[in-house]
């Protein structure tokens, strides 16, 4: 009776050391995957950013060949209009103007502090304009256009 007693109770410790081990592999998983997700987080976001600078920066190089050309289509027109007696020919300046304004908001003004206060305000306030058509993708939905498009690859094969 009391070699059972000990085979039960090694049975018990051996069970109890196996859960244990079991939980803190779990706790590592949890703690890598976290690991993973904020490294990719992280790196998404640098990648936005990256993103964010080299549209700012073409903005700005575009300026300056736009900003040279507005001054020089401004000051041929003016000469043109005086010369000629002709006001309309002012008349490009006014569009022309339009778009270096853009341009400069865009390059050096507050243009991406107002569009990134209406995205938020967008998301906040009409969320349901930034559904997907056909919703958003599952993975069996993913999977299905997979099988769809393998099944055609290996009959166009033969």
């Amino acid at each position: 009776m009391r070699i059972n007693n000990n085979r039960a109770t090694m049975g018990f410790l051996l069970s109890k050391s196996m859960d244990a081990n079991f939980k803190k592999q779990q706790e590592f998983m949890l703690h890598n995957s976290r690991l993973q997700m904020e490294r990719q987080i992280l790196m998404q976001n640098q990648m936005r950013e990256r993103q964010m600078a080299m549209q700012i920066a073409w903005s700005r190089e575009f300026l300056k060949y736009f900003g040279t050309f507005f001054t020089m289509a401004t000051v041929g027109l003016t000469v043109g209009a005086i010369k000629r007696k002709k006001p309309v020919l002012l008349a490009p300046i006014v569009p022309l103007g339009f778009i270096f304004a853009y341009q400069m908001d865009s390059a050096y003004g507050t243009l991406i502090y107002r569009m990134r206060g209406e995205a938020e305000s967008i998301m906040t306030s009409e969320h349901d304009r930034l559904d997907l058509p056909n919703g958003t993708p599952t993975f069996d939905s993913i999977e299905k256009a997979r099988r769809a498009r393998s099944t055609l690859t290996s009959f166009l094969e033969k």
